[in-house]
């Protein structure tokens, strides 16, 4: 059974920084792109990163482009989420997700394109 397993949420104060990780277990890492979703109380499931298998290529919304960095240590099958100047309303469940795909360069950007997906962390950030 793959898993895809969240860490490194919790609650910090508006400006401050986080890293998520995800680590998966059962799956060929390195043939998946991956992404970070988050999802706040009574809204939708937002993209938020995405990366490349290689790592070559990543892309963000503007919301969060200049403060959020993902990235991706093959070897170790992991993806991150280097978060930084957390605003209040980046409070959210966070989740990530894997989408299998035969091209190198490849990023999805809508939660269907993802077959695999954590449970989610939660990131809470206080004004």
């Amino acid at each position: 059974q793959v898993r895809l397993v969240e860490s490194g949420g919790g609650l910090v104060q508006a400006g401050d920084s986080l890293r998520l990780a995800c680590a998966s277990s059962r799956l060929t890492f390195s043939r998946y792109t991956m992404g970070w979703f988050r999802q706040a109380p009574g809204k939708e499931r937002e993209f938020v990163a995405a990366i490349s298998k290689s790592g070559g290529t990543t892309d963000y919304p503007d919301s969060v482009k200049g403060r959020f960095t993902i990235s991706r240590d093959n070897a170790k099958n992991t993806v991150y989420l280097q978060m930084n100047s957390l605003k209040p309303e980046d409070t959210a469940v966070y989740y990530c997700a894997a989408g299998i795909t035969p091209l190198i360069g490849t990023i999805y950007y809508t939660t269907h394109e993802y077959t695999y997906w954590g449970q989610g962390t939660q990131v809470t950030v206080s004004s």
